[in-house]
């Protein structure tokens, strides 16, 4: 397994994180670490997970969700 860390910004809403986070489990990747700072109407998330599959992938799929702004990842560069 491969563990991953991330960083996602996102407009404020109130379903954004749980979006977010449905999208990290059905890609099949589990959450290991998780930090959240809300700052001026933005989330900002960085998240470690770990998975089998090509975490590239998963940052596309999250950075299709609505209200997200940003995704990076050093492995994805």
């Amino acid at each position: 397994m491969t563990q991953t860390e991330m960083t996602i910004v996102a407009n404020h809403r109130p379903e954004v994180l749980e979006r977010i986070l449905r999208v990290v489990r059905h890609r099949g990747f589990t959450v290991t670490r998780m930090k959240m700072l809300l700052e001026n109407e933005k989330v900002w998330l960085d998240l470690t997970v770990i998975g089998e599959r090509d975490v590239c992938r998963l940052v596309n799929q999250v950075a299709k969700l609505f209200d997200v702004v940003d995704v990076t990842c050093e492995s994805c560069e």
